[in-house]
C-alpha cells in the first residue's frame, strides 16, 4: 500500500508484483478488470488471471511453434544445433520413461508427454530470470495493464491445473489398464484385502488425490518464493547507492542458482508424472 503521502511502500511493492491481472465479477455486479489487489481479491473464484493464461499459452504455442519447425526441416546428415538440442532433450524424456515405467506395459505416448510438460514447465519457470520489473513497469506505465505476472508456474492456478491435467491422464490410462472393473478393485481391496474396504477406500482415495495436489503444489512453492526472492532483492535498489551495489551482486547469484532451480523444478514434475503414469499401467 502506499504511504499517507502517496509514495509507494515496501508492501505495497511488493503486493502489486504478486497481484495477477484479474477479470471478473465486482461487487457491484459489472465485469471487467481488477485496478487494485482488493479489487482483484473481491473477485472470487469465478475471476479469470488473465496474464497467467496469456502467458502459459503463449508459451505454449512458441514450445509447438518450434517443435514443429525442427521436424519439418529435420535432417539426419546435418542436423543443426536447435535439432541436436531438441533430440538431448527427448532422449532425457525416452531415458526417464524407459528408467521408470514398467516393463510390461507398451506406451509410445508415455515420452512425448514427459517431454512435452518438462519443456513447457521449463519455459514457464524461466520467465523467473527476466528483472521483475520489465515487463510490469512496460504494461503499467503504458496503460495497457494496472499488474502484470509473468511466471505462470508462480500461479497456483496454474500449477494445480497441469498437476489436474496429469491426474486426468492417471484415471484415463488407469481404466483403459484395469478396466473399471480392476481400477475399482484396486481402491477397494488394496492394501488391506476385502475385509477392510471402507479402510482401503479412504486410504487409496487419499493416496490418488495426494498425487495432483503434491505435484502442483511443490512446483507453486517454489517458484513462488524464488520470485518473492527476486523481488526483495530488487527493493535494495531504493535503499542508497551502497545497498543497491549489494542488490545487482545478490540478484546475479540468485539468478544463476535459480538455474538450477527452474531446471529441477521442471524435471522433477516430468520425473514424478512419468512414475504415477506408470503406476496407472501397473495391473495387481
Amino acid at each position: 500500500m502506499a504511504s499517507e503521502n502517496g509514495e509507494l511502500t515496501g508492501a505495497g511493492y511488493i503486493n502489486h508484483h504478486l497481484t495477477n491481472l484479474t477479470y471478473g465479477q465486482h461487487p457491484s455486479g459489472e465485469w471487467g478488470f481488477a485496478t487494485t489487489a482488493q479489487e482483484a481479491a473481491d473477485m472470487g473464484f469465478t475471476a479469470i488471471h488473465v496474464d497467467s493464461m496469456l502467458w502459459s499459452l503463449g508459451l505454449g504455442l512458441i514450445m509447438m511453434l518450434v517443435f514443429r519447425s525442427i521436424a519439418k526441416g529435420f535432417s539426419s546428415d546435418k542436423p543443426s544445433k536447435v535439432q541436436c538440442f531438441v533430440e538431448s532433450l527427448f532422449e532425457l524424456a525416452q531415458d526417464t520413461k524407459d528408467n521408470t515405467f514398467t516393463k510390461h506395459a507398451k506406451n509410445d505416448y508415455i515420452a512425448p508427454i514427459a517431454l512435452t510438460i518438462f519443456v513447457w514447465v521449463f519455459l514457464m519457470n524461466l520467465m523467473d530470470l527476466v528483472p521483475v520489473d520489465w515487463i510490469p513497469y512496460a504494461f503499467e506505465h503504458s496503460g495497457l495493464a494496472p499488474f502484470m505476472k509473468i511466471v505462470p508456474s508462480t500461479d497456483v492456478n496454474v500449477a494445480l491445473g497441469t498437476a489436474v491435467g496429469v491426474f486426468l491422464m492417471i484415471l484415463y490410462y488407469s481404466i483403459k489398464v484395469k478396466g473399471i472393473g480392476g481400477f475399482s478393485k484396486e481402491m477397494a481391496f488394496q492394501p488391506f484385502g476385502p475385509k477392510l474396504l471402507p479402510f482401503n477406500l479412504l486410504l487409496e482415495t487419499v493416496a490418488l488425490l495426494a498425487k495432483p495436489l503434491s505435484l502442483g503444489l511443490r512446483l507453486f512453492g517454489n517458484m513462488y518464493a524464488g520470485e518473492l526472492i527476486f523481488i526483495l532483492i530488487a527493493m535494495m535498489y531504493s535503499a542508497g547507492l551502497g545497498l543497491g551495489v549489494l542488490g545487482g551482486f545478490a540478484q546475479l547469484g540468485w539468478a544463476i542458482f535459480h538455474i538450477l532451480v527452474i531446471t529441477l523444478q521442471a524435471y522433477i514434475f516430468m520425473m514424478l508424472t512419468t512414475v504415477y503414469l506408470s503406476q496407472a499401467h501397473e495391473a495387481h
